[in-house]
């Protein structure tokens, strides 16, 4: 079992930005990959961005690409989430995802990854 802990969420001016991070615990040597989710208020989650295990494959949903920025040394590391030039769109409850033992799930609304976090809000305004 894998569990995650996120913080710095918080509140921010339009412009503004914030990283967050998603420190992982358990039994991480399996994790494949993991990744940032997003879920506003009436509307589905969607994902941000995938990192996969080392760290030399990411993929952003196309409202991320140029403005966030996801990093981690390796599988065992925190994981960071660098927002810039927030929006007031951008506002929404964060979740990190873990995967682990086998293919990482495709799911643009992260069906399928085995552990997430607890969420922490991100408000622009």
């Amino acid at each position: 079992h894998v569990q995650l802990v996120e913080s710095g969420g918080g509140s921010v001016q339009v412009g503004g930005s914030l990283k967050l991070s998603c420190e992982s615990s358990g039994n991480t040597h399996g994790i494949v990959c993991m990744a940032w989710f997003r879920q506003a208020p009436g509307k589905e989650r969607e994902a941000v961005a995938t990192i996969y295990a080392g760290g030399s494959t990411r993929y952003y949903a196309d409202f991320a690409k140029g403005r966030f920025t996801v990093s981690q040394d390796n599988a065992q590391k925190p994981m960071y989430l660098q927002m810039n030039d927030l929006k007031p769109e951008d506002t929404a409850t964060y979740y990190c995802a873990a995967h682990s033992w086998s293919n990482c799930p495709r799911s643009p609304s992260g069906e399928g990854f085995r552990y997430w976090s607890q969420g922490t809000q991100v408000t622009v305004s």
